[in-house]
């Protein structure tokens, strides 16, 4: 059977799996839609928070951006799984003791104050919005290459199917179905992997094969051969300043990330948050340890396959003329002698093709077997559509609950609730869908900005708010503000207005870390010159560290503090 053949039927079984289980986990509640009913258990939890976590840019494009970068690319490594540890150890174990449904109820109780619940909700959709467009973009590419349609009618497609998902079962659906998207992603990550190292070094284990066969030696030698710096060159293609800014960027953001922090709400208690997140631990590293290795072997196999061959017997091999339809891989034949260039020279290089599609087109390019082939893509949207029902899930409940109910209308239903979170999805998924048709940068690109957005805004008073209860609501509506302001302002600039990169050369993916420095400054300064935080609200910190399951009681203020 042909790989479209094999693609369909897998994407098919494994989507039908999913309705089967988002459809047995339907809710109609509240708690069921924002936080399934607390009662996941942690292995599963852990599973569903790895999904949840590696996203499209882990599973399609991380290895992709490594690839292209080398030693570089090693700042999402280090930041996404440093980053991971982070919330593990200091975030997740209190924010599941105080036992509310979203981050905004976090800070708008922990600071008493209805603004700080608004602020924190305006930045926890804006995070989510900047992350659900690379997965939507992920999506497109996707179908792109597989339907064979444009990458914009691939991402309207993930749209009705991410909508879908997220709409009909909330966190419930979601996590169950999140469980078995793991299984998928890193089953289609891990055979072709395996796969590949066995055909070009004989060793099948890959973190094996990359550390112990000479496959980077070679992969220098060549790199050198064509002109470019060696593949393990450290600081190549970003200054030692940029590298450090994005890595804490990524570490900060991943354990400020909103959608991430909600799942350790969905636990029946503390120590299942902890234990939860150890298994999403080993969940991720079987991935994050392997995609060093997909890197180098699909680094290496691209040049063998592509440099100095005709273009017309390339443009006869079904793999690259399929992705050049796509757009997203093109040769030129700039000196006119029928062959393919590469070199790091854009003037000469023959050769352009988009990040995205390394892990996808690496298969293809090893010749592996069809079903290979379609195993990967059924792995890239699994990736790609439990990230994005995860992300509209924190949007719908930053909109649903923390504004329309606990600002509009208290009253409201249990059903009316869940009928304006469902609304809300669809709002988010039109917007998501118009940055996944006209994206910003690369899938990994995009997501490193809402990396960098909830470094700057939610991470600083999320830590102060466990740790320092001198830390007022002055002070987080201020530091809030300014990180997010500035963060967002710097983004924009540079990567829509051609703003040149003035802090020091950092670039748009590691200005966050800056604007989490702004934040803790501006919070701690802000909150020393304003009156500490009411007795009630320090006693209720106070108890939020100590050990054990009970929550600390919420603290009923009045109107006048609630400003």
């Amino acid at each position: 059977m042909s790989v479209e053949v094999w693609t369909f039927l897998f994407v098919t079984i494994s989507f039908m799996l999913y309705l089967y289980i988002g459809w047995r986990s339907r809710v109609r509640d509240s708690q069921g839609f924002f936080v399934a009913d607390r009662g996941v258990p942690a292995i599963a939890n852990g599973a569903a928070t790895a999904a949840d976590w590696m996203s499209a840019a882990s599973f399609i494009s991380m290895a992709g951006l490594i690839s292209f970068l080398g030693y570089d690319g090693s700042i999402y490594l280090m930041g996404w799984t440093g980053g991971y540890v982070l919330l593990a150890l200091l975030l997740a174990p209190y924010l599941r003791k105080f036992g509310k449904y979203t981050v905004p109820d976090f800070v708008g109780d922990r600071y008493y104050s209805n603004v700080a619940r608004i602020v924190a909700a305006i930045a926890a959709i804006f995070v989510s919005l900047t992350y659900v467009a690379g997965q939507m973009r992920g999506v497109g590419i996707v179908f792109s290459r597989f339907l064979q349609v444009d990458v914009s009618t691939g991402v309207v497609i993930g749209m009705v199917i991410v909508g879908f998902f997220a709409v009909l079962g909330g966190m419930k659906g979601i996590t169950w179905t999140q469980v078995a998207q793991y299984s998928v992603l890193i089953i289609a990550y891990l055979i072709p992997a395996i796969a590949i190292a066995i055909l070009l070094t004989g060793n099948p284990i890959p973190q094996l094969a990359f550390t112990f066969s000479d496959i980077v030696d070679k992969l220098n030698q060549v790199q050198l051969d064509l002109g470019f710096q060696e593949y393990t060159q450290p600081f190549a293609n970003k200054s030692m300043l940029d590298v450090l800014f994005i890595t804490i960027a990524l570490m900060v953001g991943t354990a400020g990330l909103p959608h991430v922090i909600v799942r350790f709400y969905t636990v029946p208690n503390v120590r299942s948050a902890r234990y939860s997140a150890g298994w999403a631990l080993l969940f991720i590293a079987i991935l994050y340890t392997t995609a060093p290795a997909v890197a180098a072997f699909a680094r290496y196999n691209l040049i063998d396959s592509l440099h100095d061959h005709k273009i017309e017997e390339v443009r006869q091999l079904d793999w690259a003329t399929k992705w050049e339809n796509t757009g997203l891989l093109a040769f030129e034949d700039k000196n006119g002698d029928g062959k393919i260039e590469l070199t790091p020279d854009k003037n000469t290089n023959e050769i352009e093709i988009d990040r995205d599609i390394i892990v996808l087109s690496t298969p293809e390019v090893a010749k592996l077997a069809p079903w290979v082939v379609a195993l990967v893509a059924a792995g890239g949207l699994a990736a790609a559509l439990s990230t994005a029902s995860g992300l509209l899930l924190v949007i719908s409940s930053s909109i649903a609950h923390d504004l329309y109910y606990r600002m509009i209308d208290p009253g409201a239903s249990e059903s009316r609730r869940v009928m304006v979170g469902r609304i809300m999805v669809g709002f988010a998924i039109a917007i998501a869908g118009y940055f996944g048709i006209n994206p910003p940068g690369f899938v990994a690109q995009v997501v490193a900005f809402a990396f960098g957005l909830a470094a700057a805004s939610f991470f600083p008073v999320i830590i102060l708010g466990v740790f320092d209860k001198r830390t007022n609501r002055e002070g987080a509506i201020a530091g809030m503000l300014v990180g997010l302001i500035f963060t967002a302002t710097y983004i924009i600039g540079v990567k829509f207005y051609g703003m040149d990169t003035w802090f020091f050369g950092v670039s748009a993916e590691g200005i966050g870390t800056v604007g989490m420095a702004l934040n803790f400054v501006v919070t701690l300064v802000v909150s020393r010159l304003t009156p500490a935080p009411p007795a009630e609200i320090q006693e209720m910190v106070e108890i939020l560290r100590t050990p054990g399951d009970e929550p600390p009681a919420l603290v009923e203020v009045g109107e006048e503090e609630l400003d």
